[in-house]
């Protein structure tokens, strides 16, 4: 499965290492990504997703039912 977050659409960025002569290579930075169940009273069930660290404090912050409301609105989440 590929390293992008299901609720905010995150995905690894491409970029450089440079040395100290400023050789450049490229390399990837990838989303810092957890899998994490919640619950979700409004259907009563349980989900699994796959999020980024941002999302889940967005989560704590705002609830679980705003941020996958949002997520549809965005056209992240197709069925949750």
């Amino acid at each position: 499965m590929s390293r992008v977050c299901e609720l905010t659409g995150k995905r690894a960025m491409v970029g450089n290492n440079v040395s100290h002569a400023m050789n450049k290579t490229k390399r990837k930075f990838s989303v810092n990504l957890v899998k994490k169940r919640f619950y979700i009273p409004e259907e009563d069930r349980w989900v699994t997703l796959k999020i980024s660290t941002a999302a889940l404090k967005t989560i704590n912050k705002n609830g679980i039912a705003a941020v996958l409301k949002n997520a549809k609105a965005n056209g992240f989440v197709k069925s949750v």
